[in-house]
């Protein structure tokens, strides 16, 4: 399935419908809607909300009234399912009203997820996290390519690629990046490291103030640590062999092949006889 025209098109599509109030060309209407009515949206990728910039929105709308209404699709029980404008939602329910201007899109089921999702990315205004996870559920639900989802997107392949990479820190990492108590470029540095490593890291992050340098240093003296380097010492390739001469000499004169280089001394036996010859050899001595 096709992600859809792009959210410029899609919010030109709704302001037209909400300053014409002209519902035969896109099938939508500006209606107040009763807030008991509408259900949050399931596939919202927004987890976490700035309760303090809640309350300045809140405000914002008693005083100066709702700039932009809400984006909603009408249920068969004549309950209403929120596409976007969470953040606006809830801001009116703080604010104690009623009602709120809302618009209502004739769209199909699948249409929900992609709105909300696309439209949130294009805002920006997800943590990396959330951001993330909305990426992921659209390379999943669409079968895009990281390519494909940056041109829908308009990010680059390069930001997609870095920004899922970080679904794979643990939920206590993700957690402490979704709430900005460590950067992306702190969480980056822990990936490949364990669940406990991980806490301990971003732990001393957060207590001690680190930065992302001081970070790096601690994760490679972590590994270090983990993984110590095994020092080998280098054998000599300088032995003397002239006091093994006579050796030599006697155990090639028997039709031995013999061979002494480096660090070893080798008599390379191929059969019963040479065996013989060895032993013979050394019961003279």
């Amino acid at each position: 399935m096709a992600l859809g025209r792009g959210l410029g098109e899609l919010l030109g599509e709704v302001e037209s419908a909400y300053e014409s109030n002209n519902t035969d060309d896109y099938n939508s209407k500006v209606v107040d809607l009763d807030l008991s009515l509408i259900q949050a949206n399931p596939n919202q990728p927004r987890k976490i909300f700035d309760e303090e910039k809640l309350q300045e929105l809140s405000s914002s709308i008693v005083e100066h009234g709702l700039l932009q209404p809400i984006s909603v699709i009408q249920n068969e029980d004549d309950t209403f399912t929120l596409i976007s404008g969470e953040r606006r939602l809830r801001a009116h329910k703080l604010a104690n009203l009623q009602t709120v201007k809302s618009i209502v899109l004739d769209i199909d089921t699948l249409k929900l997820r992609e709105l909300a999702l696309i439209e949130n990315i294009q805002r920006d205004d997800l943590n990396i996290i959330e951001l993330a996870y909305s990426y992921a559920q659209l390379i999943n639900e669409h079968n895009l390519t990281h390519e494909e989802l940056s041109k829908k997107v308009f990010k680059s392949r390069t930001s997609i690629t870095n920004t899922l990479r970080l679904l794979q820190l643990s939920s206590y990492v993700q957690q402490s990046l979704a709430s900005n108590k460590i950067s992306a470029g702190h969480a980056k540095i822990m990936l490949g490291l364990s669940d406990n490593e991980q806490k301990m890291v971003c732990d001393s992050i957060i207590g001690q103030k680190l930065s992302v340098r001081e970070t790096e240093k601690l994760v490679k003296d972590l590994k270090e640590k983990i993984n110590p380097k095994v020092k080998t010492s280098k054998k000599s390739s300088d032995f003397d062999f002239k006091p093994l001469s006579n050796l030599l000499t006697q155990l090639q004169s028997s039709d031995l092949k013999v061979k002494a280089e480096k660090n070893y001394f080798k008599i390379e036996i191929n059969s019963q006889e040479d065996i013989e010859k060895i032993s013979s050899y050394f019961k003279l001595q």
